[in-house]
């Protein structure tokens, strides 16, 4: 009783209570950082098993031909363009016959198709069955002019019936396309085109034809319009670009045609965090220290990695990092384990406990590329003496990974600067199942690993990442804008050291990069709110239902049927509602976007949507 009571009247009761708690915080903190105590959630979108996976190659297969694509093989235009429209077609499964004018002896009758697509800047080849073309319109058909036309004797005859009313042999300059709110997620503004030219025949349009898209801004030169003809409609594209970063803007105009244009989406959004966690990253600080007074230690623990953390927190993001082991140049299959842990330890548990999803990266910052690859001036990479010494590495990383993450299973690899040799992937896919992802780089470049997203006939996932850094240039935020309409997807990337090359930025500092990161999200946030925040495996689960998905339409008076094969447990669609408004939706659940488009979450292989009377 005693010593209760000499407790109970010591007079620093309250500093030990105090004491208690911060000894308390200690504990959660250590427990948090270190990541002994780690548990991995559950992912919100999983992994589908390889063996039950249909690939986007084999969904394609049983596509209906329901649209019918013109193109002329002598025309450079109408191949840059085929290029792109194969792919286009493929992931909005669309179904097509291919006629070749330059070979081709005869047309198909244009009634055995639901649309027609006309990959032709020169109609004049098309002859008597550009009338007939038009006659098929008048009676309820529907083409897309996707390529500027040329001003010929053949187009002047249909300019009418596609709502011009005057146009000139000249073209236009094309700096930048304003795309109307309400036709495309991200509209409402102009987004400049590099590398501009007259890519846009100069027209004058009538008042009935409907625009969606215009030079600079709303009062300029028509660059995608619609025309109602009879029964029918036109849709011409007038912009010039054939290229991957333009995909979107013409899948958003192919969905003008029908009543109803629906297409698979992925419906994800991934923030990767390249070389991250890894040894103090490499480079010049003159930026950090003129802007902070740090070393790049210090500034990665105390500044960089809480603004990362706050940005993520602020747009609810859970980024994806990929583990670098050391910075050793040695390819010879000679191993240095990395014996200094805690600074992984530290940010990767960090990054786990909020959410995010750890993947690998290397062993060393080398490309998995052998002898038989030349980087000459390009890249300052050595390449691997041989196979043996490049599974080694890759070996040691996973063990790495298992050792300092003991309960966190990894599945996704981004090659070191983008660079995968065919020797490289070969070897991921035959002895290295725990990689199931691979994620490099949409566009091409030299060395670059080019990726679609699909699942590779070996099961593994395919995930390009679309954009990267902290200098969101205007080719990267077309290129954003593009696969938010066109898988409705967003894939980006940046490496902790990008403060320290001033060909990533640094001299900027890393205030206005973070600037520049901020507003990036707050225009993703603010253009597509129904984006799923998603990590790297899991945007793979995601890739893996759209590309196995197909559907089977059906419009009535009364409602759209949607018929779902290769389903799993959910898929998503764009859904543009041209004609009537919906109703009540079985099956399923839509969300509005802008306008008339509307994202379809499929949760049974058949979904009805009801619609209202107007």
């Amino acid at each position: 009783m005693a010593g209760l009571k000499s407790l109970k009247t010591f007079p620093f009761k309250s500093m030990l209570v105090i004491l208690g708690v911060f000894l308390m915080i200690a504990v959660v903190l250590f427990a948090e950082r270190s990541g002994i105590q780690y548990t991995e959630k559950d992912r919100k979108v999983a992994y589908l098993s390889q063996e039950e996976v249909v690939t986007e190659q084999m969904a394609a297969k049983s596509l209906p031909k329901t649209c019918l694509v013109l193109r002329n093989s002598e025309d450079e235009a109408s191949v840059a363009a085929w290029e792109q429209f194969q792919q286009i077609f493929k992931d909005m499964k669309v179904g097509t016959d291919v006629v070749d004018l330059q070979s081709a002896s005869s047309i198909p009758d244009y009634h055995a198709y639901e649309t027609v697509v006309v990959l032709l800047s020169d109609v004049s080849p098309l002859k008597e069955n550009l009338m007939e073309l038009c006659d098929w319109v008048s009676e309820g058909g529907n083409v897309l002019f996707a390529l500027t036309l040329q001003k010929t004797v053949y187009s002047s005859v249909i300019e009418q019936k596609l709502g011009i009313i005057s146009s000139g042999y000249d073209n236009t300059l094309v700096d930048s396309i304003y795309f109307e709110p309400e036709f495309m997620l991200g509209g409402g503004q102009a987004y400049t085109i590099t590398d501009p030219y007259d890519a846009a025949w100069a027209v004058e349009l009538s008042e009935k034809a409907q625009v969606y898209a215009r030079i600079r801004d709303e009062k300029g030169a028509p660059l995608i319009w619609e025309n109602q003809y009879g029964k029918g409609k036109f849709v011409v594209d007038n912009f010039g670009l054939y290229e991957k970063a333009v995909r979107g803007f013409y899948a958003a105009s192919y969905s003008l045609l029908t009543d109803v244009g629906v297409y698979p989406v992925i419906n994800g959004s991934a923030f990767y965090l390249d070389d991250f966690p890894s040894p103090v990253p490499e480079g010049d600080a003159t930026y950090v220290k003129r802007d902070y007074g740090m070393s790049i230690s210090d500034f990665y623990m105390d500044v960089w990695w809480p603004d990362m953390q706050e940005l993520a927190s602020d747009h609810n993001i859970r980024y994806t990092g990929v583990i670098i082991e050391n910075y050793e140049d040695a390819t010879d299959g000679t191993i240095k384990k990395q014996k200094d842990t805690r600074r992984f330890q530290y940010f990767g548990n960090m990054l786990l406990h909020q959410g995010g999803e750890l993947g690998y990266h290397g062993y060393n910052h080398q490309p998995l590329s052998l002898s038989n690859v030349d980087y000459g001036d390009v890249l300052p990479y050595d390449t691997w003496k041989n196979e043996a010494a490049m599974k080694k590495a890759v070996k040691e990383l996973i063990h790495f990974g298992e050792d300092t993450f003991p309960s966190v299973s990894m599945s996704v690899y981004v090659p070191p600067s983008n660079v995968l040799s065919a020797e490289g992937r070969e070897m991921l896919a035959k002895d290295f199942p725990e990689i199931r992802t691979i994620a490099s780089n949409y566009f091409t470049g030299e060395f670059a690993y080019v990726q679609e997203f699909e699942v590779a006939k070996d099961g593994i996932v395919e995930q390009p990442r679309i954009i990267s850094g902290a200098i969101i240039d205007d080719y990267m935020k077309m290129a954003a804008l593009s696969e938010l309409n066109m898988h409705f997807v967003n894939s980006h990337f940046i490496h902790p050291d990008d403060l320290l090359d001033e060909d990533r930025g640094a001299a900027l500092g890393w205030e206005k990069m973070k600037s520049n990161l901020a507003e990036y999200m707050d225009w993703l946030v603010d253009s597509a709110p129904s984006l799923r925040q998603l990590t790297g495996s899991e945007l793979s689960g995601a890739i893996q239902r759209y590309g196995a998905v197909t559907f089977t339409k059906t419009v009535t008076e009364q409602s759209i049927e949607l018929k779902l094969k290769n389903f799993y447990d959910e898929a998503y669609f764009m859904v543009r509602i041209n004609e009537g408004t919906p109703g009540e939706v079985s099956g399923g659940k839509l969300t509005h976007l802008t306008g008339n488009l509307y994202l379809l979450q499929a949760k049974e292989p058949t979904v009805t949507i009801e619609k209202l009377e107007d």
